[in-house]
């Protein structure tokens, strides 16, 4: 049962939760309603600021966690030691597993198993490589998380405890284009040409822009996270037949989850695949589309502070824009407006403070 499950787990025990539409939210809210059951518990998670919003008010005192995020409902409790904000790519990240992570627990998320294996479905991340290392594996079957024949898939042998359990995977909603948005992506769209292989954050400028590229044809996706409207542009032809959409996550509405149930093509692979520098740089006319909180005349980008307050992390910008600077043709973009608030204040600045 779900709450046995949820009491499994012993103080002192370093634990993996994956984010994105990978999280296993079922087994989080069985924690809150009973935050004794993670008293000494040491979380490492890999949770996403604007998918999964989250604080340790919920959590036994005891309880402390690391993540790549930082958000701000975390600030308390890494002002109280509780939270640690590791300030690390993606790439940064899978060298950290490699060298460094040994959990006692690994929690996965899988659709239902088909033959033996469980679908990781939308959400791969770094879930198999830090199974791999861990001592005990628990599992969520999940029948609502869709199952994708291109997605990294683990045997159910390897599992020491499982539990069945149907909850919504986590979603995210991009809301209509504003003007700017609009603008940007059409900036943007100006240096995408038949044939280039594209990478994007999730926002309203990439929504927008995969919406300006239907158009386009041989085009080629390889991203760290896609959205419904990589699924529409895949659909539209513009993408080379030859090939097909690689990620390590695919987060969207309930309707992209739908359709992604049992849909051949879109591979969706670990962030040692994805974020990896030889791999970026063999890939054609890569264009790395990502945004900042700021940049200055040296050309930086400030992805993680702002009024002095860590509000996020790298993720796997860097990652990318370092693949697309190596890439034969290819070329790193930064896109965000150019200013913000009332009064309006730039975005550009001379040089980036914040203590960067």
């Amino acid at each position: 049962t779900l709450a046995r499950l949820a009491s499994s787990f012993e103080p002192g025990q370093l634990v993996y939760v994956p984010g994105s539409a990978g999280e296993p939210s079922a087994l989080l809210d069985a924690w809150r309603a009973d935050p004794g059951r993670t008293a000494g518990l040491h979380l490492l998670n890999s949770f996403v600021p604007g998918i999964n919003p989250w604080d340790m008010t919920g959590l036994d005192p005891t309880a402390i966690a690391t993540g790549l995020f930082m958000q701000p409902g975390l600030r308390a409790a890494q002002a109280a030691g509780r939270f640690r904000h590791l300030p690390l790519s993606y790439a940064g990240f899978v060298r950290h597993v490699a060298e460094r992570v040994a959990p006692d627990v690994c929690i996965v998320h899988v659709a239902v198993p088909q033959d033996g294996l469980c679908s990781l479905g939308p959400a791969v991340e770094f879930t198999p490589l830090v199974q791999a290392r861990s001592r005990r594996t628990v599992a969520l079957v999940n029948p609502m998380l869709p199952a994708m024949p291109g997605a990294a898939a683990l045997p159910c042998d390897l599992f020491d405890a499982a539990v069945e359990v149907a909850f919504p995977p986590r979603g995210y909603v991009v809301g209509a284009a504003s003007a700017t948005a609009t603008a940007i992506a059409g900036h943007i769209a100006a240096l995408i040409g038949d044939g280039c292989t594209i990478q994007v954050g999730l926002g309203k400028v990439p929504d927008a822009l995969f919406g300006l590229l239907h158009d386009r044809r041989g085009l080629r996706l390889h991203s760290g996270m896609l959205a419904d409207s990589a699924l529409e542009l895949w659909m539209s032809g513009a993408i080379d037949p030859r090939s097909v959409p690689t990620s390590c996550v695919w987060v969207g509405s309930p309707a992209l989850y739908q359709r992604l149930h049992g849909l051949s093509g879109p591979v969706v692979t670990g962030c040692d695949v994805t974020h990896d520098l030889q791999a970026l740089a063999a890939l054609p006319r890569f264009r790395a589309v990502n945004s900042a909180l700021a940049v200055d005349l040296w050309g930086q980008a400030n992805l993680e502070t702002a009024d002095g307050q860590a509000v996020s992390g790298a993720g796997g910008a860097p990652d990318f824009a370092r693949g697309a600077r190596v890439s034969q043709g290819g070329l790193s973009i930064v896109a965000l407006p150019a200013s913000h608030g009332r009064p309006a204040q730039s975005r550009i600045v001379p040089r980036l403070d914040d203590g960067i």
